[in-house]
């Protein structure tokens, strides 16, 4: 059955929800030592200097990626300060759990972050990744009748995970592409979980996705009618709720948090056969697949700069006259360039 995420709900039960999320996810928990006290310490120095620091830190993540990528190079060994790890099986849940508070980092794609501003205009990009737009892609079964984007006029359309996700901007891309339009087709939105056991059944005949479940789709005999390369941007991007950032500690944690997993980015590119060991033991995933998973995967990290301000700024454009976004986002507005001078 399918499960849609609503657009909005009282922040009340968003709460509520984003806290059942985080008691049921895995948890891991570092705390450092302390540092020698400085005359001019600066906030993250100050944050590494006392020992006795509460400061926790929520980590956000999609389908154990993140957490892979940063047990794989162990690089969030002895911080100075706690941290765990809360899960979620796509950006709409795990944007929903930003927007409550019950979370104060979240790696997302391009889109599904234009789309959490509009509903969270305090939130901010802190951090990029780079990957492949071949990380996502229109999967029909092995045998259908459909061979390409052109055969999907007058079908229905399984989007991956809710309105405003890298998926349903691909779909558009390639529809476009093919001289469709997307009132060519009935888009119907769904979480990846549920879509992946209904693809596998047979209930679902056209599904867009992304990865891992993309990847894993493809490995157990998926055929791909089009994938997000010259579509999507392949940018995948860090967010941090604005609380968070306003916590001095937290923000001294938060940039902290971003050069250990740009470290991580470093060793799994200089690692691919390694990392991707780990990644499918970690995610459990078949290790073919993970391996194509690892290679697209968007692993380059870096504090945002004025270039990806100006590549989301494209994005945003582009998927608010497709109507995807219902208004025009300033990516600048929602953007923090000094995160790295913590």
């Amino acid at each position: 059955m399918a499960v849609s995420v609503p657009a909005s709900f009282s922040a009340f039960t968003a709460r509520r929800r984003a806290l059942k999320w985080l008691s049921a996810a895995p948890a891991s928990l570092a705390v450092g030592g302390t540092l020698s006290a400085l005359s001019a310490l600066s906030a993250r120095d100050a944050l590494a200097a006392d020992s006795a620091s509460t400061t926790t830190l929520v980590l956000g993540d999609q389908a154990g990626g993140t957490r892979a990528l940063a047990e794989a190079a162990k690089v969030l060994d002895g911080t100075p300060y706690a941290f765990r790890w809360a899960n979620f099986q796509g950006a709409a849940p795990l944007f929903e759990a930003q927007r409550a508070g019950a979370v104060d980092l979240a790696p997302a794609g391009d889109l599904p972050v234009l789309a959490a501003a509009v509903g969270d205009p305090t939130l901010k990009i802190v951090a990029t990744r780079v990957g492949s737009g071949a990380q996502l892609g229109i999967l029909v079964a092995p045998d259908s009748k459909l061979r390409s984007v052109a055969d999907l006029k007058g079908r229905t359309v399984f989007v991956s995970s809710a309105r405003g996700s890298i998926s349903q901007f691909q779909l558009y891309g390639a529809l476009a592409e093919a001289g469709l339009s997307k009132d060519d087709v009935s888009v119907r939105f769904i979480l990846p979980v549920d879509a992946f056991a209904a693809f596998a059944s047979g209930s679902i005949d056209v599904w867009a996705t992304f990865d891992p479940y993309y990847g894993i789709a493809v490995q157990r005999g998926a055929r791909i009618l089009r994938d997000g390369s010259g579509i999507n941007s392949g940018l995948g991007f860090i967010t941090a709720s604005g609380a968070a950032l306003a916590d001095a500690r937290k923000r001294a944690a938060i940039a902290d948090v971003l050069t250990r997993l740009q470290r991580a980015g470093d060793w799994a590119l200089a690692h691919p056969d390694e990392y991707a060991q780990i990644y499918a033991t970690l995610t459990r995933s078949p290790l073919d697949a993970a391996k194509r998973i690892t290679q697209r995967a968007s692993l380059k990290q870096h504090f945002v700069n004025d270039a990806d301000i100006a590549a989301l700024q494209k994005v945003a454009d582009s998927a608010n006259r497709d109507a995807i976004l219902p208004r025009r986002i300033d990516v600048r507005a929602i953007s923090d360039t000094h995160i790295a001078n913590v």
